[in-house]
């Protein structure tokens, strides 16, 4: 029992003597002094070496820093055992009380074994802080009567520094007023009182403004400063002033009552209600002044109130005092002298002897309107008199003075009724008094009208318009005419002015409104027959006697595209086909046919384009759409058969487009067929073609032949005297006449170089072909006894006569221009 007792004693003793020894350790304090503010990362003391530990044990140990009650500003650096700054360090937030002594408590623990360390850190304060006023602008009222010495409180200024760094003192800006006195408070704070040193004037001086400044006591010394405002308050020590003792005004007689005579102004230096004045009347003023003028008690005015008649009396006294609202009132006294002035109060007078009220506008120069006399029933320079017109305005008017008091007013410019209906003549009448006095008079006069102005319109030519196949009775323009006379001078009637075109009256094709001028078309136009016509309407008035104008009117009829082109090469009779027959060994490019249409319409209507609308073979052919040659496009095989189908359409270039069609039936031969004996008359040589030899030359010799023929014919031709034109009639909306006529003892029809007969086959009349820039012109030899003679008209070239016979020619239509 006794040996096992012995073992836990000395594990008790050793446990108490750890404990023990523990506690002791825990219990010292290191104390460590540092100013705030420091920078981060700034040496505070060498832990390791102050509480003699390794550098290791740091970090073994797992060592921390606890700091009590307040963040944790600091840190350990476990690689040096340095104490170290983590955060900067405000001593003002960590310590609000006002105490000299800041202190920052902390621990710093290691483990296995356990040990603590207590560290006391001592923030020492820096002058870090400006002293601050509660109130940056104090407010002050000090009567003007307050006795030297009388002491006012003002808001003290804080510092949140302690100790040298407090408030140290105060300074006021410098002032004859007023000046501080300094008291220091038991804990050391200081105190300021402002004492009034002078005394204050508030007509001299009513605002005072003064800066307090507060210093610390630190190195370097902070301050802040505060705004004093001292309003100084009135008392009622100045009496009211006039500006001069005695007023010497005028005052006209007969003055209106609330004229103003004058104003008195009196001034008090005071304020509020000690300056404040009221203005009356004392006892030494009479009271028929009294009676003839008022006085304003607020203002000051001095009014007429009563009739002043100067010949009743020349001047009036006035004494009249100020007196301030104050508690004891003060006042002021002045004398006030107002003269009377005689004026010209007498207006002259204007009375009308006689007048004409109204008068034609054609009367002469000089005619008499009024005859007028003046008066005035003052005397002397005021009852001399002048009569005038109004020259505001320049009037057709003029004053003859005719005797003594008596004015005749007379025409002097030529009157117009369309420039002024009406006048209102002012009649000046006016004194030599001063200030002259004026009487006005105004006379109406009324210009009668007279018929002396034409109608006349706006335009002198108008040109209008009008698209073909119009209805008849359509309106075509309204021509209005403008007469600025009236009444019956002012109604106008329209007509149109008789004129024949051949042998048709204006009237037969147009009527016109002869009330309002509206102008119609009678019949429906064709622009193919008529393209224009030129007349000339009358607008004759009603007046006594009538006054007329005419103005001249141009219609102009418009095209519409209502003619549908006319096919005439290669002619056919209605419904039939045309037959062509070429051979099959025809090269590329070969002229086939050209189809020619003409268009009786104009421009774009009568512009003209083709199309091929069906072709049995559309390799084989091809068509210009502007000149209408059809063509073939490749040489013909043996596969293609021997007669080949083409529909050419022709359409014009209205709109909607109208179009003609024609068939043609092209045959093949294996040779070529006979031709009658030809000519050729080359523009220009061409070159060869690859036909046989025998065919080159054979055409080469009926050539040379048909030109000799054609050079005597020419000759011939050139000796005979030009036979005469013969004229085309009109053309209609069924028929049209192309440009190039043909005329023949069988009725055969020929355009634009072809000519087809029914019982003769004609080919290739005037018929163009191009190849490779050369043109070769072909014309046949027309058998004698055949009885044809043809005119043709070329589009590029102009008349051309041919055959042996007469040739016949034809007069174009000077409205169409041959394109």
């Amino acid at each position: 029992m006794a040996s096992n007792l012995a073992p836990l004693r000395t594990r008790l003793f050793v446990a108490v003597f750890t404990f023990v020894a523990l506690w002791g350790f825990a219990f010292s304090i290191t104390r460590y002094s540092i100013p705030e503010e420091m920078e981060e990362g700034s040496f505070v003391a060498n832990l390791a070496t102050d509480l003699g530990l390794d550098i290791r044990s740091f970090e073994e140990r797992k060592a921390k820093l606890d700091v009590l009650q307040s963040k944790n500003y600091l840190d350990i650096n476990k690689e040096s055992g340095e104490l170290i700054i983590r955060e900067k360090i405000d001593r003002e937030t960590i310590c609000m009380t006002k105490t000299t002594s800041c202190f920052l408590k902390m621990e710093v623990i290691l483990s296995h074994p356990v040990r603590i360390f207590n560290i006391e850190l001592e923030i020492m304060d820096i002058n870090d802080n400006a002293p601050v006023f509660r109130r940056k602008t104090m407010h002050l009222d000090i009567s003007e009567a307050t006795p030297p010495g009388e002491r006012f409180s003002l808001t003290n200024a804080v510092d949140a520094d302690v100790g040298a760094n407090s408030i140290k003192t105060y300074y006021l800006s410098e002032n004859k007023y007023f000046s501080i006195d300094i008291q220091t408070g038991s804990d050391g704070s200081k105190y300021v009182d402002l004492v009034l040193s002078g005394k204050l004037d508030r007509e001299e001086h009513a605002v005072h403004n003064l800066i307090l400044t507060a210093v610390d006591g630190g190195v370097p010394p902070r301050s802040g400063t505060a705004s004093i405002i001292i309003n100084v308050l009135d008392i009622n020590d100045n009496a009211p002033l006039f500006s001069q003792p005695v007023f010497a005004v005028n005052a006209s007689e007969n003055s209106a009552i609330g004229t103003v005579v004058m104003t008195l102004n009196a001034t008090d230096l005071d304020e509020g209600t000690n300056a404040q004045l009221v203005y009356s009347y004392t006892l030494y003023t009479s009271e028929k002044t009294q009676e003839l003028f008022s006085l304003d008690p607020n203002s000051g005015e001095i009014k007429v109130k009563g009739v002043i008649d100067y010949e009743e009396t020349q001047s009036f006294e006035m004494h009249i005092q100020a007196q301030d609202r104050g508690t004891n009132p003060l006042s002021g006294h002045c004398k006030v002298i107002v003269s009377v002035t005689d004026l010209n109060d007498n207006y002259p007078e204007v009375t009308i002897k006689s007048l004409e009220r109204a008068v034609a506008e054609d009367v002469s120069v000089g005619t008499l309107i009024a005859v007028v006399s003046v008066s005035d029933r003052d005397s002397g320079v005021n009852g001399e008199v002048d009569l005038t017109l109004n020259q505001q305005e320049t009037l057709p008017f003029r004053l003859n003075k005719s005797s003594e008091g008596y004015y005749e007013l007379l025409v002097s410019k030529p009157l117009d009724r369309e420039l002024m209906s009406k006048y209102d003549i002012t009649l000046r009448v006016t004194d030599r008094g001063l200030p002259p006095l004026t009487e006005n008079e105004t006379i109406a006069l009324e210009i009668l009208d007279v018929n002396d102005n034409a109608p006349m319109f706006s335009q002198s030519f108008y040109t209008i318009h009008v698209m073909e196949n119009n209805p008849p009775g359509a309106l075509l323009t309204s021509l209005s005419a403008f007469d600025p006379d009236l009444n019956e001078n002012q109604y106008l009637v329209y007509f149109i002015m008789e004129k024949e075109i051949v042998n048709t009256s204006m009237s037969m094709l147009f009527s016109i409104n002869p009330e309002n001028g509206d102008l119609y078309a009678l019949k429906t136009f064709d622009y193919e027959r008529e393209r224009e016509f030129l007349f000339h309407i009358e607008a004759r008035d009603s007046g006594v006697p009538p006054l007329s104008s005419n103005v001249t009117v141009h219609i102009i009829i418009l095209d519409q595209n209502d003619n549908t082109p006319l096919i005439v090469s290669p002619w056919r009779a209605q419904g039939f086909v045309v037959e062509e027959v070429i051979p099959r060994s025809t090269d590329k490019g070969h002229l086939v046919a050209k189809v020619i249409a003409i268009d009786a319409d104009s421009d774009q209507n009568a512009r003209v384009t083709y199309q091929l609308l069906q072709t049995s073979d559309s390799s084989l052919f091809s068509l210009d759409q502007y000149n209408g040659e059809i063509r073939t496009t490749r040489m013909f095989s043996y596969r293609d058969p021997r007669q080949q189908r083409l529909v050419v359409v022709a359409k014009d270039n209205g709109n909607p487009a109208r179009s003609a069609t024609v068939t043609i039936r092209i045959s093949t031969v294996e040779h070529a067929l006979p031709i009658l004996e030809t000519t050729e008359l080359p523009l220009e040589f061409d070159v060869f073609t690859d036909l046989n030899l025998y065919l080159v030359i054979g055409l080469g010799a009926v050539s040379f032949l048909l030109l000799i023929t054609i050079l005597v014919i020419i000759v011939l031709k050139c000796q005979k005297p030009k036979p005469k034109a013969i004229k085309i009639p009109p053309v209609n909306r069924n028929s049209v006449i192309s440009r190039n006529s043909v005329i023949s003892q069988r009725s055969s029809t020929i355009a634009d170089s072809t000519l087809i007969s029914s019982d003769a086959y004609w080919y290739s009349l005037f018929l163009a072909e191009t190849r490779k820039g050369k043109v070769v012109v072909r014309q046949p030899i027309i058998p004698k006894g055949a009885g044809y003679f043809v005119s043709s008209i070329p589009r590029s070239i102009g008349p051309s006569e041919t055959t042996d016979s007469r040739a016949s020619t034809l007069e174009q239509d000077p409205r169409r221009e041959l394109r």
